[in-house]
């Protein structure tokens, strides 16, 4: 059972993952500074001075924080944006080696069905021969 589970840690698969979660948190944190300290900035100018993320609503003793919401909207959308354009680039570029190997294998393929044409006509005729 060791054996197998130090094969599955081994396997790229996991080593994949666990670096995708690395660079995840670490993309994470990078937008969220991003929104924090440059995009929200922006915002509050354009929209008067106001600090959104400082945005809230006071109820009895609860303290709704709406602000804090509409940064995290933001975060989301901005890394499910690049996440998009990345994965968008990584097809394409996935896609353009698919063609290459498609292209490269078929020639060898025709070639192939050509010589087994030519074959069972040259083995019609020397049946025709005989």
């Amino acid at each position: 059972m060791i054996k197998e589970f130090r094969e599955f840690i081994a396997k790229g698969n996991v080593l994949d993952l666990a670096i995708a979660v690395v660079m995840g948190a670490a993309f994470g944190k990078i937008v969220s500074s991003l929104v924090e300290n440059i995009i929200m900035p922006i915002v509050g100018i354009l929209l008067g001075g106001i600090n959104l993320s400082s945005l809230s609503i006071t109820v009895g003793k609860a303290v709704i924080q709406y602000g804090s919401f509409i940064q995290a909207v933001i975060d989301f959308l901005i890394i499910s944006f690049a996440i998009f354009i990345f994965m968008k680039l990584a097809n394409s570029i996935f896609r353009k080696k698919e063609q290459e190997e498609v292209v490269v294998e078929a020639p060898a393929t025709e070639q192939y069905l050509k010589d087994i044409r030519d074959l069972l006509q040259k083995n019609v005729r020397e049946d025709d021969r005989r």
